[in-house]
């Protein structure tokens, strides 16, 4: 099945880095203090940014708003724990449960559905443990531990991390021993530490392939509804920290659910195809 009708089904059925983004037309009064243009923090994940999305979309937000955008790249769990903390005043990940668990005890505000991908599993072209055949994620997993095939993980509470051990869970499976190897590494740095070891590795699909010319890994498995991978936006609550600012993370999240923001999403196609699938409703 080709990747986008794939991921469509799955909709159906279903460290730091940072840029700066500065506008060149005049700002807008909400995106002022005293006629200064207002900075603005992003926390969001490694795949975003990794794969130069960021790069597409906020240039175009800041020259139509005025923000100049401050990107802080981390593991969706970091990047939750950073903004929690205040110390960051919009947040864009991929842990859906996580994102709506934080908003119920009153972190954040105004969560939206953005975007969704899919996860995959990759690993040595020649598969030694045959997962190529397999038809369901959970005999991937019973198979990567029956053979003890070495399995690298981030290891770092990110969102592919979380959705790894919920994929072992479902599997009935508590990895350990020296064939599962936990690197507390972004998604980059597992996916090159897993080529090295001719391991395998569970990823999200845009940052595999912003890697791929230079990994030797391949796409092993893909296409279980639950590789399903969502990303949401959400502000901090302005009532935990004031003088955060959320009328710049307010601009944010209403340009990425726009029409506009979300067409920025799909003409994202770097390596030929679309990484990312608008979903805001």
């Amino acid at each position: 099945m080709k990747k986008k009708g794939f991921l469509l089904c799955l909709l159906l059925a279903a460290g730091l880095a940072a840029v700066g983004c500065a506008g060149q037309n005049a700002a807008p009064a909400a995106a002022e203090t005293n006629g200064v243009k207002k900075g603005l923090i992003l926390a969001t994940t490694t795949s975003t940014y990794d794969s130069g999305l960021l790069d597409w979309v906020l240039p175009v937000f800041s020259e139509k708003y005025g923000y100049k955008v401050k990107v802080v790249s981390l593991g969706t769990g970091q990047a939750l724990e950073l903004a929690k903390n205040g110390d960051a005043d919009v947040v864009l990940v991929h842990a859906r449960e996580v994102e709506l668990e934080m908003v119920r005890q009153g972190h954040f505000v105004g969560r939206h559905d953005v975007m969704y991908n899919d996860f995959v599993i990759v690993g040595p072209k020649a598969d030694p443990v045959g997962i190529k055949g397999l038809s369901e994620i959970n005999r991937v997993f019973l198979t990567l531990a029956e053979k003890r095939a070495p399995f690298i993980s981030r290891g770092d509470d990110s969102g592919t991390h979380k959705k790894e051990l919920s994929l072992w869970q479902g599997a009935g499976i508590s990895p350990q021993g020296d064939w599962y190897i936990s690197v507390g590494s972004g998604m980059s740095g597992t996916l090159r530490i897993a080529d090295e070891k001719e391991g395998y590795t569970l990823t999200d699909r845009a940052t595999y392939l912003s890697l791929q010319d230079k990994l030797d890994s391949v796409i092993i498995f893909e296409g279980d509804p639950q590789l399903f991978n969502q990303y949401g936006i959400m502000a901090v609550n302005p009532d935990n920290y004031p003088k955060l600012n959320y009328k710049g993370a307010e601009a944010l999240i209403q340009f990425f659910i726009s029409q506009e923001g979300q067409k920025r999403v799909s003409d994202f196609k770097p390596f030929g195809d679309t990484l990312f699938f608008p979903n805001a409703k």
